[in-house]
């Protein structure tokens, strides 16, 4: 099971997907973007722009103290720190590229 993500515009049309799987929700947790992720329509987070800052604060939180996070790492190796960093400033640079983007996920 996979976490996917897309961003859209007005046509509409994705300008954006990537997927991660859902062993990563531990960790997440502990960098305080699980909801932002995976349930952002339950704290109303509807655009990119409203991303950019948690984004932001949990990658630097996670870059600060790898070990921290490590922690989390999915035992069969589905689900490491060393995949999800990259795949959240991923996620945040199309978010600061397409802030006005509507954002949907599919769990």
């Amino acid at each position: 099971m996979s976490l996917d993500v897309y961003l859209t515009r007005m046509q509409p049309c994705t300008v954006f997907d990537q997927n991660i799987t859902h062993n990563l929700g531990g960790m997440a947790r502990e960098a305080g973007i699980y909801e932002h992720c995976w349930r952002p329509e339950e704290i109303g987070i509807k655009v990119a722009a409203q991303l950019i800052g948690p984004l932001q604060t949990a990658i630097a939180a996670m870059e600060a103290d790898p070990e921290r996070f490590e922690k989390f790492n999915a035992p069969n190796g589905w689900g490491l720190y060393e995949h999800f960093v990259p795949w959240l400033k991923k996620y945040l640079a199309a978010c600061e590229e397409f802030p006005d983007a509507e954002i949907h996920v599919s769990r």
